[in-house]
């Protein structure tokens, strides 16, 4: 199964999908696929950048009614009392629509009447292009301007920009893959403080009112290829976790969130990786993990110790792993295709070998989209193709599919789950609805005049889009 890969999808006609059941694909060998696999290298910035979060007994329900992270309340892509539309187009069921300034990947958070997105804006007079001087550099955008990094506040309602706070001004340092942005770290929010994070250009925390309260230089990062920076830090109560992998000296780093102090930094053997890390409070010991080409490692939250560690993994790792139900799944496949289903129960050490690595799978993981976790069942897309697996969390197994998607094509945007739903955007402005069901059903096909790299956010009745031009707020009418 390791020499093998899934069929490229062939669109069909908008009209003839609705309702449709999903049919399994073919499998042929891997050679037919590498020119669709050699463009994609570093869109991986774009989406699967997340950040989780945590939040106190007494906040919980509130926080669930919230997209407080790029990948949810819980960090798995549901929504968990969302009810968003079934359809929309440019002319029906959109409540809003809102020009943003420069350009950026990152999804927007909400919590409350606000929500928060992060940008990057070109400005003065142009530059001679800087070439991208990193091993291996291709596909490049070269740096021609300075840019600003900014937060945008937006109110909910209505889509009016409340206040915009420029947080730096910099010319970069590299220019990143031509499908990304300096701008594809998502922020997070705990309903007070908004964190954001602009990799070399600065760590900050802002008040709701847009006051900057701290900021933090973590340094310059030297990624792989000059492809850009993306992963973002992890909110867990007080502490705030970011993983910063690339061809210098690796590190993970907690910070005090309130103030900006450091509690702990541990170097990492790793090369440049852009999965976010998830924390779990596994048993009451909260556990930083984080998904690398070396290996997937678990760190206690307090110290920085490594708990357990799990080979297996590409290099250029980009989709984040989620959790449930006392397992963690974690996958890869720039160049070793390979899904890890890990119990943490007992898990210490070097658990490579031992039980707790329940199950492996090297059909189908994702590249740039992460996985969804939604009941007992674990969605990814095939690299970035539009190939859909959809397998029970405790045996890898798969009653039917994978399923190939007609209609849409080049997703990076991590899929997202609701009201028994599953949401798919791709690069085009499609977005592909499906039944959440054992042999998922074609639900609609809903079109827009953007392009969209950003995973959506679902809050209530309303889902979000951030494209490259607008924010979209869609809702029934």
């Amino acid at each position: 199964m390791s020499e093998v890969w899934l069929r490229p999808v062939v669109s069909l006609p908008e009209q003839a999908l609705t309702g449709r059941l999903l049919s399994p694909v073919g499998l042929v060998n891997i050679s037919e696929v590498r020119n669709l696999m050699s463009k994609s290298f570093l869109v991986s910035l774009l989406i699967s950048f997340s950040v989780v979060f945590h939040v106190t007994a007494d906040d919980e329900s509130e926080a669930e009614r919230f997209w407080p992270q790029w990948r949810g309340p819980w960090a798995t892509g549901v929504a968990p009392h969302g009810t968003p539309p079934l359809e929309w187009s440019e002319n029906k069921n959109i409540r809003w629509k809102t020009d943003l300034p420069g350009l950026g990947h990152a999804t927007p958070i909400i919590w409350g009447d606000r929500i928060f997105v992060t940008t990057a804006i070109a400005f003065g007079d142009a530059v001679d292009p800087m070439p991208d001087t990193a091993p291996g550099a291709h596909d490049n955008s070269p740096v021609t301007h300075h840019h600003q990094f900014v937060v945008l506040a937006i109110n909910r309602a209505d889509g009016k920009i409340v206040w915009r706070k420029t947080l730096n001004k910099k010319l970069p340092h590299e220019g990143g893959h031509y499908t990304g942005s300096l701008a594809s770290n998502s922020p997070v929010t705990d309903g007070k403080h908004v964190l954001a994070f602009f990799g070399s250009h600065g760590l900050y925390c802002l008040d709701f009112n847009g006051e900057l309260k701290w900021k933090k230089d973590l340094g310059k990062m030297l990624t792989k290829h000059a492809h850009g920076e993306g992963a973002s830090p992890v909110l867990f109560g007080d502490t705030l976790v970011v993983n910063w992998d690339h061809r210098g000296q690796s590190f993970v780093v907690a910070i005090e969130k309130t103030t900006g102090k450091q509690r702990w930094r541990v170097d990492r053997d790793e090369v440049t990786s852009w999965a976010t890390p998830i924390v779990v409070n596994h048993k009451g010991k909260p556990q930083v993990i984080v998904s690398g080409t070396g290996r997937v490692r678990a760190y206690d939250l307090n110290s920085g110790k490594v708990v357990w560690e799990c080979e297996g993994l590409s290099n250029n790792v980009v989709a984040s792993p989620v959790y449930g139900d006392g397992m963690v799944f974690s996958g890869s496949s720039y160049d070793t295709r390979n899904m890890l289903a890990i119990r943490l129960d007992g898990a210490k050490g070097d658990i490579t070998d031992s039980k707790n690595l329940v199950w492996s799978r090297r059909r189908g993981p994702p590249y740039v989209p992460s996985p969804l976790l939604y009941d007992d069942s674990l969605y990814f897309l095939a690299h970035y193709q539009a190939i859909l697996s959809r397998v029970n969390t405790k045996t890898g197994n798969d009653s039917a599919g994978p399923f190939r998607l007609d209609g849409i094509r080049d997703i990076y945007a991590s899929p997202v789950g609701a009201n028994g739903r599953i949401y798919l955007t791709d690069r085009e402005g499609v977005t592909l609805v499906l039944s959440h069901s054992k042999i998922p059903r074609v639900l609609a096909v809903n079109k827009l005049e953007d392009s969209f790299s950003a995973s959506a956010a679902i809050v209530g009745s309303e889902l979000f889009l951030r494209g490259k031009r607008h924010l979209y707020c869609i809702g029934e009418e």
